[in-house]
């Protein structure tokens, strides 16, 4: 038989043998080259394999917690024309979000005004410190036809959209490997932001969550009159490139780069206020208990960082340059500054400057989460590796007790054992993906790796009774005829476990999901791959070709 020829009789074989060779990689390569999202490859689970666990395997804490807000919906005319805001309809919405910081007496991202995927306007604030009434009265001062009734709880689904990316970008950011944020709903209607973190405790997971991540950069500067002001210079949404924490000169700072939109009011601010001229190298103001204080003789221009409205360092406005480099005051009066515009952010400590870097990364969370109506759940360590071992233990207990079954019924290894040898090729070729897509596995997983077991050796059962029911078989002819019976049973019955597994997977059903979604990819393995590659090794082991 010549190469070509063997290649088409026996591809599915072959397919089978690529598919294990490359769920081994997958399992066994340095880990730093499945980290493409954006995590340092230090940050991947570590360990013999690239397998990722969950919480029930590595301890950890998940939170259920709804995002605190209010909404009103359609209380502008829809946007037309592929949704594109004109600008006349851009001022009209600003002028209304404007109306409720104003009349609401609201903090910065307390607010907003927003065209939906729809094309329909929504406005929300996210406080508990306003009442529905309040918050129709302050719309109907921008001159828009609401009602108390016309609010209700909660927040749009773009507002939790972002979240959920934001929490995300947070996590990983932070290097807390195989966490994942997802969004759970009751049959009532309620919303909820679903954050699991292995390795984690309850009061480290709620405080990095607690913090909204809303940074201002706030000219401190005196006025006209000679006092004291403060004036926002710039918002988190202006910057662009945010570098890791470094220090300068003694300080820890954070190197950023401003968008372009941004960068020509904040020259432009910095000189109108004198940080460019009589204002340069003029902060003195201290830090106490990592809060600015701002208890001082004299004038002070100080550039403040401020992180949830806390005030975390000020610095003043600096013009060395280094290197022949024109200096930051310098670069920012000739007009210069905006070509090329990047600054670094002080910041009172190490520990500052990571969690304001961290925080011009993700962005600002667009809500705060109501932790008073929070569900927890939290498993340490020690008992998530017992269950880890466990798992590992009940894994091998079922192999065994599956070869068993097998060789006694057949009592022929010819038949038995490449049964037993596809069924483990099925689950290497799972646990491949899983590490490929970095799916953190749970307890719930490991029962569908389980299922895939069981359904797998049972579909390679079907297909060696058929095959041999009738007796004996040394024609390939005779065995394609009964194989192909063989496997519409088999696709009858996959169809029906995916049919029937497929609610569990879609949903938001917790660990039931987890067990549906690789019950489900395990069939599709085993009836696209597996199976006709068991397939094709009885055919070579029992007929004369």
């Amino acid at each position: 038989m010549n190469p070509i020829t063997a290649v088409k009789e026996n591809w599915r074989i072959l397919l089978l043998t690529l598919f294990v060779c490359l769920a081994t990689v997958a399992l066994f390569i340095p880990s730093g080259i499945l980290a493409n999202d954006g995590v340092a490859a230090d940050n991947v689970q570590s360990g013999p394999t690239n397998l990722e666990f969950g919480l029930s395997l590595d301890g950890g804490t998940r939170i259920r917690v709804p995002v605190t807000g209010m909404t009103a919906e359609n209380i502008a005319p829809g946007i037309t024309e592929d949704n594109k805001i004109k600008q006349h309809e851009q001022q009209r919405l600003d002028e209304i979000e404007s109306t409720l910081y104003q009349e609401l007496g609201l903090d910065t991202g307390n607010a907003s005004v927003d065209v939906q995927d729809d094309g329909t306007v929504t406005a929300e604030v996210f406080t508990d410190n306003v009442s529905e009434a309040e918050f129709a009265a302050a719309l109907q001062a921008a001159n828009v036809d609401v009602s108390e009734d016309d609010i209700r709880p909660g927040v749009t689904q773009k507002t939790r959209d972002q979240m959920i990316g934001t929490i995300q970008t947070k996590i990983n950011a932070a290097g807390l490997s195989g966490g994942t944020v997802y969004e759970a709903s009751t049959v009532n209607g309620d919303h909820y932001i679903v954050v699991e973190v292995p390795n984690m405790g309850s009061d480290e997971l709620r405080d990095l969550l607690s913090e909204r991540g809303v940074v201002e950069v706030v000219a401190y500067h005196p006025n006209e009159n000679g006092n004291q002001t403060n004036t926002t210079v710039l918002t988190g949404d202006g910057i662009a490139k945010v570098d890791p924490p470094d220090t300068r000169g003694g300080e820890y700072v954070v190197p950023v780069q401003v968008r372009e939109s941004a960068a020509s009011q904040f020259q432009r601010q910095m000189n109108e206020l004198g940080f460019t001229d009589e204002g340069i190298g003029k902060c003195s103001l201290s830090t106490e208990n990592g809060t600015v204080s701002f208890d001082h003789e004299g004038e002070q221009y100080c550039l403040v960082t401020v992180t949830d409205k806390k005030p975390v360092a000020a610095h003043s406005m600096g013009d060395s340059g280094g290197s022949g480099r024109t200096g930051l005051a310098t670069s920012m009066r000739q007009g210069s500054w905006e070509n090329d515009p990047t600054f670094q952010m002080g910041a009172q400590n190490q520990q500052d400057a990571r969690s304001l870097s961290l925080n011009l990364k993700a962005g600002s969370l667009r809500a705060p989460l109501d932790f008073d109506r929070s569900q927890i759940y939290s498993i340490d360590a020690s008992h998530a590796e017992q269950f880890k071992q466990y798992s590992l233990l009940i894994g091998l207990l079922s192999v065994i007790t599956v070869s068993g079954v097998v060789y006694t019924r057949y009592t022929d290894t010819r038949v038995a054992l490449p049964m037993i040898l596809t069924a483990m090729a099925e689950v290497v070729i799972l646990l491949g993906f899983a590490a490929v897509i970095r799916m953190p596995l749970d307890l719930s997983h490991i029962a569908g790796f389980i299922a895939v077991i069981g359904t797998g050796v049972d579909d390679l059962v079907i297909i060696a009774d058929e095959v041999m029911d009738e007796g004996d078989v040394s024609s390939a002819r005779v065995f394609q005829s009964r194989f192909r019976k063989a496997f519409w049973v088999i696709g009858g019955a996959a169809a029906t476990t995916v049919v029937a597994l497929s609610p569990l997977a879609v949903l938001s059903l917790g660990d039931l999901q987890g067990f549906a979604i690789i019950t489900i990819l395990g069939v599709f393995i085993g009836v696209l791959i597996t199976r006709p590659a068991y397939g094709d090794i009885l055919r070579r082991l029992l007929t004369d070709r």
